[in-house]
């Protein structure tokens, strides 16, 4: 295992986008935790939504006092192939899971808990990838809460892939969801539900000046910024749905000719899936000069697709919670997004974006039209995305709850 580098993050330079009160809630439970260890596991420190989380979390509880360090799992593409069929089964379909890859989860899972040397007292299991650990850990870190983190969308999961993690999250302390209806039918001793939040001081997130919009427009073309321009960001991965979303476009293409199409992806360590995704979409778009399949780029080039295009869409059909969402309506960009996992929470439908079902293609594609169509409502409706994100979604509401947690499980009163 190894500890990503991390750069210092102050929780006073949060003082601009959240609440005293919220700032001081946090100090106040740093101080009840000032002499807690804690520990975060997850498989990647690039290309995901967790890995971009625990960058901003972990330097900051640091910065409170809190003692929090991060380790990331060593496995090969073999243990990967496994979690990846884990992944897909408890978000509805999935390989199934031979004795073979069995025996290589409980492996490798063992293999990294044993390189964990130090005390800890609290230890965060962030998805299914570390969670197999849980019985090692137990065993070596004997007076050590062991939470599990479950990022993913378990509203209709398979029967054996649940089947297979439930031996795991028996065993564990604690587990945190990102919607309450994630943890039914699941036995936990006991659990809580923390909604994800974007970090509004990261580069992806943060105001940009005219000069950095200047070069990243450059880093951009040929997309134009001044023609009607959607935006789709999310992991090159099924359950994103980036053909229905190219569908949907192509509709809006018959009645506004001259928009464009950005699909914008990173690939994830954990993920051998993205890849062969990421070339069938590009595939799928390669006949249209306006449609663009980016992949890899730098945080500042997303957060200047996000912040000037007209409308973004999130056609997922399963997620987690879909952090993109409210990166876009924190950057005042209207939303087209489905009804899966937490995107219902970030869009208040007719107020900041749209929601759809997600296999409404012609649903996404009379919304996306209809917001083309009015540049009021998108002024209104990007206005009411960026008050809707600051009240539930920046990083210091879950920072609180976070820490929230942690206090309870070592029984502290802060």
């Amino acid at each position: 295992m190894h500890s990503p580098s991390l750069a210092d993050r102050s929780i006073a330079a949060y003082d601009a986008v959240t609440g005293p009160d919220r700032l001081q809630r946090l100090r106040t439970l740093a101080e009840a935790l000032d002499d807690v260890r804690i520990l975060h596991v997850n498989s990647t420190a690039t290309g995901g939504g967790v890995a971009e989380l625990l960058r901003s979390i972990v330097p900051l509880c640091n910065d409170l006092g809190v003692d929090t360090d991060w380790y990331v799992m060593e496995a090969d593409e073999s243990f990967f192939e496994v979690t990846k069929a884990l992944h897909n089964g408890l978000q509805g379909s999935g390989t199934r899971l031979t004795d073979e890859m069995k025996a290589t989860y409980r492996a490798v899972t063992g293999r990294n808990a044993a390189a964990i040397a130090d005390e800890y007292d609290v230890v965060v299991l962030h998805d299914p990838q570390p969670l197999g650990m849980v019985e090692t850990l137990a065993e070596a870190i004997p007076n050590a809460a062991i939470v599990w983190r479950c990022h993913l969308d378990l509203s209709d999961p398979t029967r054996e892939h649940l089947a297979f993690v439930a031996e795991y999250i028996e065993r564990v302390d604690h587990a945190v969801f990102s919607r309450s209806v994630y943890e039914d039918g699941i036995a936990v001793p006991s659990s809580s539900v923390v909604h994800p939040s974007i970090d509004p001081l990261a580069a992806k997130n943060a105001d940009l000046d005219e000069s950095t919009v200047a070069t990243e427009r450059d880093r951009l073309a040929p997309i134009s910024l001044d023609a009607p321009l959607v935006t789709q960001v999310s992991r090159f991965d099924p359950w994103k749905d980036q053909f229905g979303t190219l569908e949907a476009y192509r509709r809006v293409r018959s009645r506004v000719p001259d928009a464009q199409l950005a699909l914008v992806g990173s690939m994830a360590d954990d993920d051998p899936e993205g890849a062969a995704v990421y070339d069938r979409v590009a595939a799928a778009a390669a006949d249209d000069p306006d449609v663009f399949v980016l992949s890899e780029l730098p945080d500042t080039a997303v957060n200047v697709l996000q912040r000037r295009s007209d409308v973004v869409v999130q056609k997922s059909i399963r997620e987690g919670f879909g952090l993109v969402v409210s990166e876009a309506l924190w950057k005042r960009t209207p939303v087209v997004g489905s009804t899966a996992g937490g995107i219902p929470l970030q869009i208040e439908d007719g107020r900041n974006g749209y929601l759809v079902a997600p296999d409404d293609v012609g649903g996404v594609a009379r919304r996306v039209e209809r917001l083309l169509d009015d540049e009021e409502r998108r002024t209104s409706f990007g206005r009411n995305g960026r008050a809707h994100v600051r009240d539930g979604f920046l990083l210091p509401r879950q920072l609180v709850d976070c820490l929230e947690v942690f206090a309870e499980l070592g029984d502290r009163d802060p």
